[in-house]
């Protein structure tokens, strides 16, 4: 989980915010564990209170559960609760702008469509 930070959100948002992607992806699957704080916060050169701060947004969203003296781990049904709440997030907040700048540069939906046949699903996942 390490990598850069931007600064356009909170450290321990993006830390959850990979974990979202690593569960989306099928990196992490339903009753996985998640990495262990202090490797985390060794990796990815944070404080471990961030990352368990990004961890206890997971448990809040009810996406990972914690086990007393083994860690936390991902939940049944957290995929599906993710791919649904990542859906919805994206048509509010992503989608209008992304509709916005094809409507202003004119692109036909055909043209979208062979743009996307041009690229392979980790090219989209390697730009995260």
């Amino acid at each position: 989980m390490s990598g850069e930070w931007n600064d356009s959100q909170p450290i321990y948002r993006q830390l959850r915010d990979r974990v979202v992607a690593m569960i989306l992806d099928g990196v992490l699957k339903e009753g996985d564990s998640l990495p262990s704080v202090r490797n985390v916060a060794a990796e990815s050169r944070v404080n471990p209170l961030t990352v368990l701060k990004s961890y206890q947004q997971l448990v809040d969203e009810q996406l990972v559960e914690k086990k007393r003296g083994m860690g936390m781990f991902v939940k049944p049904g957290a995929h599906n609760l993710l791919l649904e709440g990542e859906r919805q997030k994206f048509l509010a907040e992503e989608w209008p702008r992304v509709y916005a700048t094809i409507h202003r540069l004119g692109l036909k939906p055909q043209e979208l469509l062979d743009a996307g046949a041009n690229r392979s699903p980790s090219d989209a996942k390697e730009e995260r």
